[in-house]
């Protein structure tokens, strides 16, 4: 793992989910001061600069984080309150939705929930949704989500970046699980 992976895995946990961690305040919109990111992330002798937190913004690949001048937030997987309010979108026709073989029958049965987080993430591709799925351990189950019909019926999509799209939920019967 490289350097700007491990130092995106941080910062992702402590912007996402544990900002008291390092004694970090979010504001409403998941904001806070990237100064105080900075010191909060180094520790002696693994010194961590502005520069390398604006690597991982610029270099990340799944554009996570979002800098305003001094400030800096996660853009979505948040687990803590304040809630970074992305535009609402269009969402493609179709998306994906990667779990664990333990949680599929539940998702078949009450659709897919937010568990924990804000938003239901919600890829553009199959073969990213088989990687999340895989992350719950066990053999990954990818589900066809029917996007095009759940806007119709009034599910809410907010664009997250190039390859993921949140929702509040989506219902069952907007998800396909093939092979099933």
């Amino acid at each position: 793992m490289t350097d700007r992976v491990r130092l995106s895995k941080r910062m992702s946990r402590v912007l996402r989910h544990d900002p008291a961690r390092l004694g970090l305040e979010l504001d409403g919109e998941g904001w806070t001061s990237v100064d105080a990111l900075v010191r909060g992330l180094s520790a002696p002798g693994h010194p961590v600069t502005r520069a390398d937190v604006e690597d991982v913004v610029a270099h990340g690949s799944k554009q996570r984080y979002e800098l305003d001048g001094d400030r800096i937030r996660a853009r979505y997987g948040h687990s803590v309150d304040g809630r970074v309010e992305l535009p609402v979108a269009d969402p493609p026709a179709v998306l994906f939705h990667g779990t664990g073989p333990t949680t599929a029958d539940a998702v078949t049965a009450e659709g897919l929930r937010p568990m924990g987080r804000r938003f239901v993430h919600l890829s553009t591709d199959e073969a990213t949704a088989r990687r999340v799925g895989a992350r719950h351990g066990g053999r990954p189950v990818v589900f066809v989500v029917d996007a095009a019909a759940a806007a119709a019926a009034g599910v809410v999509f907010r664009h997250g970046n190039d390859d993921t799209w949140l929702a509040d939920e989506v219902p069952a019967r907007f998800l396909r699980r093939p092979g099933a």
